[in-house]
């Protein structure tokens, strides 16, 4: 009976250090985080991911939209009534200009055909419901309700009623995630309306957007329109981008600094349109550095020494 351990066993299983553990779990996370910056080798996982979640997040969604459509529904008839009067007098004060539309877009056809030149490209896409802002509150995201299977494609713009809204950015089977003009990733080209000064826009992060690389004594003032000037592949020209609200300038720097605010609805949950994919734009020219080459040079002086020597 002496032989026999009565020491109780232990009452918890002791397994690795959890300094041991740490160390592990943070040195596979790096890991994977590389691999997949590099050959992209998660992209199908995250998508799967992404396909298997979808329907998880729809249906927790659902009470949620549910309670929204009911108050929404029994708070807005009075604002519908105040709203369709509104519209009818509108439609009354706009029926001039609008019956004249009709005839002044025919007849800007005709005159672009007369002068040869290109039409102008035509602005497309498809409605598309916000159904949630990103989770990371350090980016100004939203995903809508269409994806890959309506053919959306990363880099088509996005518009509301009133001006850019942002830009796709990542396309799962069944949704996909558009970045708005006011997040820090996104740069818009655009044009100043009043003066027709072309720059770059770029987003705050914090609802707000910067109009770079205007001189000091630029000819911008509070209250300009922006909108996109068409200097790139993604934008058509001429839709509202923002308004300048806030100009800084100083001496000691060769820039201005330029605040605006952005026209479009960007924080505002609704529905958002899709642009289709912009038309290709044509090749740069090469550039010619407008000398002539040694040969001609030297040709050129050879020609002059004949010439000399003829007269003399």
């Amino acid at each position: 009976m002496a032989g026999i351990d009565h020491a109780p066993p232990p009452f918890f299983k002791r397994g690795p250090a959890p300094l041991a553990l740490l160390t592990f779990y943070i040195a596979l996370s790096l890991a994977i985080f590389v691999v997949d910056l590099r050959f992209k080798s998660l992209e199908l996982l995250r998508q799967s991911i992404a396909l298997l979640v979808d329907p998880v997040q729809r249906v927790a969604q659902t009470p949620g939209s549910l309670v929204d459509y009911a108050a929404s529904y029994l708070q807005g008839m009075r604002g519908l009534q105040q709203e369709n009067r509104e519209l009818k007098h509108n439609q009354l004060t706009t029926a001039p200009n609008l019956q004249r539309l009709a005839q002044l877009e025919s007849e800007n056809e005709r005159l672009r055909k007369l002068l040869a030149v290109k039409e102008r490209e035509k602005a497309s896409g498809q409605l598309t419901q916000i159904l949630y802002s990103a989770r990371d509150p350090f980016s100004r995201k939203i995903i809508v309700d269409k994806g890959q299977q309506a053919g959306i494609v990363a880099g088509q713009p996005a518009i509301d009623e009133a001006g850019v809204v942002g830009q796709v950015t990542r396309v799962f089977p069944f949704s996909a995630e558009i970045t708005l003009i006011t997040d820090k990733d996104q740069v818009v080209p655009v044009q100043v309306v009043r003066s027709g000064q072309r720059s770059i826009v770029f987003g705050l992060g914090n609802g707000q957007l910067e109009l770079r690389y205007m001189p000091a004594n630029a000819d911008i003032q509070v209250g300009d329109v922006l909108v996109t000037s068409g200097l790139d592949s993604t934008y058509l020209p001429g839709f509202p981008v923002a308004k300048v609200v806030n100009i800084e300038r100083d001496s000691a720097y060769s820039f201005a600094r330029i605040f605006c605010l952005p026209i479009a609805g960007v924080e505002n949950f609704g529905e958002v349109m899709v642009l289709d994919p912009r038309q290709a734009l044509p090749p740069a020219p090469p550039v010619s550095s407008g000398r002539p080459s040694g040969g001609g040079e030297k040709s050129g002086l050879r020609g002059k020494r004949k010439s000399v020597g003829k007269e003399n």
